[in-house]
């Protein structure tokens, strides 16, 4: 989309910012950027997508954070790719292969239909690499030092899923499901029932109830938006590019993948 101007938003009365969240930044960061970029005083988001998944990330400011809960609610869709043949602990590539299963006897048929059982309300578990609490501690937190814990299933709703490319051994897929649906347990579970075993590698958000990630700011437009330095203001230090941080659970991903551009999540 297009930069709009910093004259047409009102963040002290409320605004409900669209952003388009890079790869490896936390929801967090992308909170702490916009708010130290166009110093807003009070600003949440609406629902967190993990480090390594991209897209849609909306947050509200002022008044706006009101309707977080609601935004929260709506229906989500969601577009990425799953690896047959192979599994990881976190079900996505946080963490490295722990088992390779044979694919190749599948057919594009099979695949296909093993879609429906995954359609409506169905019973789900979330990932032990997640936010979910156990006895008080997010379960990553019990993953990350190798501890194992329960974590209780729970009905979540799955109104589509559309597989979109099938090029053994990968597949991409849109859902449209809702709040609170893993889209790594669904790699997990659709691997189970191919008997191949599956993986989550790539991740886009796209829609959130009627916000779309085609209206969404990147982190360059945002920048653009920033505010003028008041008239009469202490001469600024010019800002500090820091280099990407070794994140918590994103070591083997950082490890592995390509280097990535500077992350800016900290600067201000």
């Amino acid at each position: 989309m297009e930069t709009p101007s910093a004259a047409a938003f009102d963040f002290e009365a409320g605004e409900v910012l669209l952003i388009d969240k890079p790869l490896t930044w936390t929801s967090f960061d992308v909170v702490r950027k916009v708010k130290n970029t166009l110093r807003i005083k009070k600003i949440g988001h609406a629902g967190t997508l993990d480090p390594l998944a991209t897209g849609l990330l909306i947050l509200c400011t002022g008044k706006k954070t009101k309707q977080i809960d609601l935004i929260q609610a709506q229906e989500k869709e969601y577009t990425g790719t799953f690896r047959l043949g192979q599994t990881t602990p976190s079900f996505d590539l946080e963490t490295p292969v722990d088992a390779e299963l044979p694919y190749e006897h599948l057919t594009e048929e099979q695949v296909r239909a093993a879609t429906a059982q995954f359609t409506g309300l169905i019973e789900q578990t979330p990932p032990l690499f997640s936010a979910v609490k156990v006895n008080g501690e997010r379960a990553y937190e019990v993953a990350r030092r190798g501890g194992e814990a329960e974590i209780k299933s729970k009905q979540v709703t799955i109104r589509a899923f559309e597989l979109t490319r099938i090029e053994l051994p990968e597949v991409d897929f849109r859902v449209t499901c809702s709040k609170g649906t893993y889209i790594r347990s669904l790699a997990r579970d659709f691997g189970l029932a191919l008997g191949c075993g599956a993986h989550l590698t790539r991740l886009v958000r796209t829609r959130i109830g009627e916000y779309s990630v085609a209206d969404a700011l990147s982190m360059a437009q945002l920048e653009a938006l920033r505010p003028p330095r008041p008239e009469g203001a202490a001469e600024q230090r010019p800002r500090r590019q820091r280099q990407p941080e070794r994140r918590a659970g994103l070591e083997y991903f950082q490890a592995t993948s390509a280097p990535q551009a500077p992350n800016e999540a900290a600067s201000s």
